[in-house]
């Protein structure tokens, strides 16, 4: 049987798109350090190990990106420098990045459990991420979601 997916053409696909910007692994972390409060590039280095160079370019292409802005502050007697913030881009990211830490927990946690849990402000239940259709109905199994041509498909 022919997938109905090989009719349209994916060369417009956001999802490319995205991983364009997300698809490597330092891009994924340096994200989750801004959403854990951790903003400034020398605490980002030494908490993560990440090479200076790779940190430098991985914060430069997601403000370019729109994704984080720079943010400058000033301790008493130094320089200038700057701290990164995320935009509401990037705040847009935290569904993608809660469901990778669920998958993560899922299948590749240590015995004792993930050292990072996500909780509510107000009530501290933990944070999930739900998949539901416009109509409100929710998605648990992926296969009772179907591939389909968006607005902006092209037939092949």
């Amino acid at each position: 049987m022919r997938p109905a997916a090989l009719d349209w053409s994916v060369d417009n696909c956001t999802v490319a798109r995205a991983m364009e910007v997300l698809g490597e692994k330092w891009t994924l972390v340096v994200l989750r350090e801004v959403f854990d409060g951790v903003r400034r590039f020398d605490d980002m280095r030494v908490r993560t190990g990440i090479p200076r160079q790779v940190l430098t370019n991985r914060l430069a292409g997601l403000v370019e990106q729109g994704v984080l802005r720079r943010e400058p502050y000033q301790e008493p007697g130094s320089r200038i420098r700057h701290e990164y913030r995320l935009t509401p881009k990037g705040f847009d990211l935290w569904p993608v990045l809660v469901a990778v830490l669920a998958w993560g927990d899922r299948y590749l946690a240590d015995p004792e459990g993930s050292p990072l849990s996500v909780g509510h402000r107000d009530c501290g239940a933990e944070v999930h991420v739900e998949l539901h259709c416009t109509a409100g109905h929710p998605v648990t199994d992926p296969r009772d979601v179907i591939p389909r041509p968006g607005p902006g498909a092209h037939p092949r």
